[in-house]
């Protein structure tokens, strides 16, 4: 019997050692276990790489306050006819239930789009000519032309034609039942991390076209840039003050294209293959860019004026396509005691 115990007791040692072993990797399990947090590659942020839904918006005094902005990953400013703006939202990491207000899509849609791949494009119609050449172009048409009046709906509190509103959760559960090919979002050429050296500390921005103005102030507290739509604030119909982490100012060339609007407009095309000017603005400080983009498929690569690349800071983005540079305000500097005596 007592060789027995001398048997078993190191052995219960052990049983007790292991256990308690057990138990505390059991307590860490949960830790262990954890899924990492799911970034969209367009604009960096919380959300994983849904289907790519691009919705052409109305930019018209008229047409505010937008519907469904807020929840963009990208968002283009383009010029139109008369020299007014037009909006292309870029979704894929959310997808709010409403979109709007719809308008029709333009040729500078075509190249501008292709570096996103195979994209859902939702537009409420478009130029005769001009809608061949969208069908052809690789994005998905969906075109309020082409689908239900309960998917394309009116807002009965606006009136024609900035009443039409995109029912865009339901629209993409048809496209998902129907196993839709659409592009999921993908690296776009431009990177994201911390703060990177240099920029020009300022306190706001203008950027003007034609007819049009934009202005971003920005926020310390918020940690983006708030716009405003002809001097006053861009609120959103959720009453949000509508604003990006990174705003990139692309100086293009905007030349007159060979379409027309119904009332004989000319419509511009933005030129956005190729390479140019321009300013990434991101933790309050302006950053001269080069932007080169070699052909229609490839992504809008953004570096510093030395080639080092120029990341963008994680959050919502928009793009301002325009001819010129923008005008930028500066911080007062106090003056120093010395100069005050």
């Amino acid at each position: 019997m007592m060789f027995s115990k001398r048997v078993h007791l190191p052995f219960l040692a052990v049983l007790v050692l292991v256990l308690s072993g057990c138990s505390a990797v059991t307590e860490l399990s949960p830790i262990q276990n954890q899924k990492p947090i799911e970034v969209n590659s367009i604009s960096g942020h919380e959300g994983g790489n849904g289907p790519v839904l691009v919705v052409k918006i109305d930019d018209t005094p008229e047409a505010h306050p937008q519907i469904g902005l807020e929840d963009a990953d990208c968002v283009y400013i383009e010029q139109v006819e008369g020299g007014l703006t037009r909006l292309a939202a870029v979704f894929s990491s959310r997808i709010p239930e409403l979109i709007g207000p719809i308008r029709s899509a333009r040729i500078s849609d075509i190249d501008l789009l292709a570096q996103y791949g195979k994209v859902a494009f939702a537009y409420s119609g478009a130029q005769s000519k001009l809608l061949p050449v969208i069908a052809s172009s690789g994005m998905l048409d969906l075109g309020a032309q082409h689908e239900s009046p309960l998917i394309y709906t009116r807002d009965a509190t606006r009136s024609a034609p900035v009443d039409m509103v995109l029912r865009a959760q339901d629209l993409m559960e048809k496209l998902k039942s129907q196993r839709a090919d659409i592009a999921n979002a993908k690296e776009m050429g431009w990177e994201f991390s911390d703060e990177p050296l240099g920029g020009k500390k300022i306190s706001s921005v203008t950027m003007n076209w034609p007819a049009n103005s934009y202005s971003a102030i920005w926020s310390e507290q918020e940690s983006r840039w708030l716009l405003n739509y002809h001097g006053v604030e861009n609120v959103s119909a959720s009453g949000l003050i509508l604003g990006p982490t990174t705003l990139v100012i692309q100086v293009v060339s905007i030349i007159d294209s060979t379409y027309r609007d119904k009332m004989g407009g000319i419509t511009p095309l933005s030129i956005t293959v190729g390479s140019g000017q321009g300013f990434v603005l991101r933790d309050g400080k302006a950053f001269r860019a080069r932007w080169i983009r070699p052909n229609a498929q490839e992504q809008t690569r953004w570096t510093l004026e030395d080639g080092n690349p120029l990341p963008f800071a994680p959050g919502q983005i928009w793009v301002a396509l325009v001819a010129s540079a923008p005008d930028f305000t500066y911080p007062a500097v106090s003056a120093s005691p010395s100069a005050t005596k």
